[in-house]
């Protein structure tokens, strides 16, 4: 299903296999608050002295705002201190870390222990985000560091050890091991990534499996849930995916209400097991975060039912009697009692048949701007086709179609950014969806699609529903053509960030969502314009560009765009020549007359007037010539002497 690349745009694909050693990838994560945990370790080693995260410090604005602010009667006795004040022998990691070292605390933050208990079934998955060369042992000294998705990119935390008490007891989550820290210190750096332990009150297991892997998300609605999903939740399993579930309840999730079952209505669960072999039964392993509280029914702990099974399969199912919160129960009561169950999987494959797929990952960072491209969903047809949009071309069906039908496979993911941070400014999850329409050629390959077209044309896919989630998922299977993703809240006016990700099959030819743009009535850039920003970021020589050039270069693109369409505010897809002074200006570069008067014998038109086009291609040259300039001006006098072969080089800029 490749989509054939036109102009700039199109390279903002980033594809997950290629990004191995780019900045924001596993091997290279990015610095959260501009920490680098080797360093800053190394100092308190040489100083001797314990360290102290002056970012996240041991204070209620790190608790929280509101429930955990200065007002709030809890947080009055609260001390936070290091775990070797807490007990004796304090260690990172007692005997391995598994899904009982997670109990949860005073803090509503069920969904992201659920998760933390799936993560420990999952070693390589495990050690990404908990880097095991952390102890209390030696080279100890108060830092330690985790690593999380974010958005694109993997960060990398670090936290000092001071953990907020309540009568020498962690206030929030602890290990079924008074002495082993690692799930503690985890949900610091978790809240000190969102600004606070209260941000991470209430939420969907799926977000933190997402920030823990990566991966893309289905849900699952029990009274809608396909004939085959024992078997989708098992071969899940075995494949890694991360999986949680949980029972709707009418009150709110604060007030979680056990059932006589044993279960908890509102309440986040983690699934960690089932049943492989074929069997009579049909059982499924679940664990509730609270370390206790279990299902008493059929297969439950000391039930009757165990009797029936040999030892040997027990142990396979290593069976115990515990009040640890993990439980058994058959597959239908587990279908009758939960009402929802979420799959994080590593690959969308992870549910597909056996056959190996290689899966691209196309993304795609945007906003909703009120006024502008807040445009609401279809109910709101005056505003709807402002929002963004991502073109989307299927050329090639399907290997195996089904009941014989041409069409192609892929998923689609809409993520709005950082309202969970935003919670202390009042800020709510919007309502979001998306909807897919399909476009002939005469619409051209990047034209922004017009009020018009959305009067007459019904989308051809859509989200199931708009709803209040972090992220909306949903699979496709369209004939091959050309589409348009429209990612848009359910009302209009909402202003916020978003990350749109598309997955497909992976085949010689790129894949990838491509952003069009009404106001700048650009066909794409020009190959001599493609070839210039190249020559500006490529600082290894290579011809291409690695990650960390490319999203230094596409950085500058969004900081011009934003001056050009300041000056474009007749949206004609133009700037005069006397703007561009003010533009270029704004940009940074401080220039005298004779270079303005080049610059518009050089850019502008016959009408006087310079396109988007012009204006990126005049910009990359004078970051390159100035860039040029400063490299040979070692000294920093402001005079450079150059060789004949110096002053070709720079003349290729």
């Amino acid at each position: 299903m490749p989509y054939t690349p036109s102009g700039f745009f199109c390279d903002r694909l980033i594809r997950e296999r290629e990004r191995r050693d780019g900045e924001g990838s596993l091997s290279k994560p990015l610095h959260f608050s501009g920490q680098d945990y080797a360093p800053l370790k190394q100092e308190c080693l040489t100083k001797k002295c314990l360290f102290e995260d002056d970012t996240f410090p041991a204070t209620v604005e790190s608790l929280g705002y509101k429930e955990l602010g200065h007002k709030s009667n809890k947080v009055k006795n609260i001390v936070w201190k290091r775990p070797k004040e807490i007990c004796e022998n304090p260690q990172f990691i007692v005997g391995g870390a598994s899904r009982t070292d997670i109990c949860q605390g005073d803090l509503g933050d069920c969904w992201l222990l659920a998760a933390i208990a799936c993560l420990t079934l999952n070693e390589k998955l495990l050690y990404r985000v908990v880097p095991q060369e952390q102890s209390y042992s030696e080279g100890y000294c108060g830092i330690f560091h985790f690593q999380f998705w974010r958005y694109g990119d993997w960060v990398d935390v670090v936290i000092d050890d001071r953990i907020p008490t309540l009568n020498n007891q962690l206030v929030f989550t602890k290990s079924a091991e008074r002495n082993e820290f690692w799930s503690a210190l985890l949900e610091k750096a978790y809240a000190k990534l969102h600004g606070s332990y209260e941000a991470l009150k209430g939420g969907n297991t799926t977000e933190a499996m997402e920030d823990f892997t990566g991966g893309v998300t289905e849900f699952y609605e029990m009274k809608e849930a396909p004939k085959e999903l024992y078997k989708i939740m098992t071969k899940a399993l075995e494949r890694g995916s991360m999986m949680g579930c949980s029972i709707d309840s009418l009150v709110p999730a604060r007030f979680e209400t056990r059932t006589t079952t044993g279960l908890v209505k509102g309440h986040a669960y983690s699934v960690t097991g089932s049943q492989h072999k074929e069997s009579k039964v049909r059982l499924v392993r679940l664990r509730n975060p609270w370390g206790q509280v279990e299902w008493n029914g059929p297969w439950s702990d000391n039930s009757k039912e165990w009797a029936s099974l040999p030892k040997g399969e027990k142990d396979k199912l290593q069976h115990q009697s515990a009040e640890d919160g993990e439980f058994w129960m058959s597959f239908e009561d587990f279908k009758k009692n939960y009402t929802k169950i979420e799959i994080c999987n590593l690959t969308p494959d992870a549910l597909e048949d056996d056959k190996i797929h290689k899966w691209t990952v196309s993304v795609n960072e945007g906003r909703w701007v009120r006024g502008c491209s807040a445009g609401g969903c279809r109910n709101h047809p005056d505003t709807f086709w402002t929002n963004p949009q991502y073109r989307l071309r299927l050329l090639e069906e399907d290997d195996d179609p089904e009941d014989n039908e041409v069409a192609c496979s892929f998923v689609v993911s809409l993520m709005q950014k950082n309202r969970r941070k935003d919670r202390k400014l009042g800020a709510n999850l919007f309502t979001i969806g998306f909807a897919i329409y399909e476009v002939s050629p005469m619409h051209g390959n990047k034209q922004h699609l017009q009020k018009d077209f959305f009067l007459v044309n019904s989308s051809k896919a859509r989200s199931k529903a708009y709803i209040n989630l972090r992220e909306v998922t949903q699979r496709f299977r369209l004939t091959p053509g050309e589409y348009v993703i429209i990612p848009s809240t359910y009302e209009p006016h909402q202003e916020g960030e978003f990350l749109l990700r598309g997955f497909v099959d992976y085949l010689p030819l790129p894949v990838c969502l491509s952003p069009t743009d009404k106001e700048l009535n650009t066909e794409g850039f020009s190959l001599e314009s493609c070839r210039s920003m190249i020559a500006l970021m490529d600082m290894d020589g290579t011809g291409r560009l690695n990650l960390q050039e490319f999203r230094h270069l596409w950085n500058k693109i969004k900081q011009w765009q934003g001056i050009f369409q300041h000056y474009n505010s007749d949206q004609a897809g133009s700037i005069n020549s006397y703007e561009m002074r003010n533009a270029v200006n704004d940009a940074g570069f401080r220039l005298n007359n004779q270079l303005y008067d080049i610059i518009t014998m050089r850019y502008a038109n016959e009408g006087m007037n310079i396109d988007f086009d012009s204006f990126i291609s005049c910009l990359v040259r004078l970051e390159a010539m100035f860039r040029a300039f400063q490299a040979f001006d070692q000294d920093g006098e402001g005079t450079i002497r150059l060789s004949v072969l110096e002053v070709m080089i720079c003349c290729q800029c």
